[in-house]
């Protein structure tokens, strides 16, 4: 269904493309007092996708938060790609999730069917990943926003980081990217509906699928595709894991029409925050035409899986993905430190 009035004209950003820059964080974080704890695993120092505290020999607990504004008119959709977001860090981390709570804003003129709609998009995601939602808050603003504070489980010894890749692990992405400027362009009438179902049909798609299969292989490390791009989101895992990640630019996967429309121009806020974050840690091996590079710097809304696999496990993983995910490719590569932290070929 759809509103009548369209809940993306509610809001002044889409999505992850609402994403505060990384760089921008990293200064707001800069010098706070914080209690240290030997059972933390991982930190908000580490940049990484969720949280891990160490209950027991067995068990670590992950949780994470993510919430946005509208990136699609159809508030069930919404909900659910919302939710999909959320969900995906725990993900990332190698977990399971199992509780969530709802995090709300609503504006005044919100009609109660549409929050319903909304609610119902991120239960019956929630519901798909095996999460119980327990209540939530949620709050009147100016502008819609939706998404889920996650809880999760995982095993002490097979937490997955965005700084554990090591030199040789093969990188494999598990969705095509693009979303920020298909979505950006479609705000201005430019995309077709056809088009865009394909795009919430990816965004709505649980990393539960993804990680269900990496889990099998000997995985160093992963991080999800957000709000930071590939660029951004790469260049974080190098630089934690101390290693230069190459990257095969004719093997990415991205969706046509987002070349087309970054050639036309249809570039979100956000990928240019990303692009002036992480530019000074790319060597360009090539030439590379501007809207590719404009492709990996574009902040994608419930992005896929990178993984950083042992290259003797890569060709067997990356074979059953393909089975199962589509989009999934071997992109890159994880090397010894270079000359820089990410190099284009």
């Amino acid at each position: 269904m759809e509103t009548e009035v369209k809940l993306t004209k509610l809001a002044s950003c889409a999505g992850c493309g609402a994403k505060v820059g990384a760089g921008t964080l990293v200064k707001m974080l800069e010098g706070f007092r914080t209690h240290t704890d030997s059972r933390l695993i991982v930190g908000y120092d580490k940049s990484d996708d969720a949280s891990v505290y160490a209950i027991n020999d067995d068990t670590a607990l992950v949780q994470t938060t993510d919430f946005f504004p509208p990136i699609v008119d159809d508030p069930f959709m919404y909900g659910q790609i919302a939710a999909a977001n959320a969900l995906s860090d725990v993900y990332a981390m190698g977990g399971t999730p199992r509780l969530a709570l709802n995090i709300m804003c609503i504006p005044e003129s919100m009609d109660k069917e549409t929050v319903q709609q909304i609610l119902r998009g991120g239960y019956e995601k929630a519901y798909e990943a095996d999460t119980i939602i327990t209540g939530g808050h949620t709050i009147h603003g100016a502008e819609p926003i939706y998404g889920l504070a996650v809880s999760g489980f995982v095993h002490p010894d097979r937490v997955l980081k965005n700084s554990s890749a090591k030199a040789g692990d093969s990188l494999i992405l598990t969705k095509p990217l693009g979303i920020g400027i298909i979505t950006t362009a479609f705000k201005a009438d430019m995309v077709d509906e056809a088009v865009m179902q394909r795009i919430y049909t990816q965004m709505a798609t649980l990393n539960k699928y993804a990680a269900e299969i990496m889990m099998k292989y000997d995985v160093h490390g992963c991080t999800d595709v957000t709000g930071f791009a590939l660029m951004g989101h790469s260049y974080e895992l190098a630089q934690g894991s101390g290693c230069t990640v190459r990257l095969f630019s004719d093997r990415l996967p991205y969706h046509r029409e987002a070349y087309e429309l970054a050639q036309m121009g249809f570039i979100p806020a956000g990928a240019y925050r990303n692009r002036e974050y992480a530019q000074n840690g790319v060597t360009w091996k090539r030439p590379i035409d501007r809207a590719l590079e404009d492709i990996m710097f574009d902040p994608q809304t419930s992005g896929g899986l990178l993984m950083a696999v042992d290259a003797a496990d890569a060709d067997a993983c990356l074979k059953e993905l393909k089975e199962n995910i589509a989009g999934a490719e071997l992109i890159g590569r994880v090397e010894e430190r270079a000359e820089n932290w990410i190099i284009v070929e």
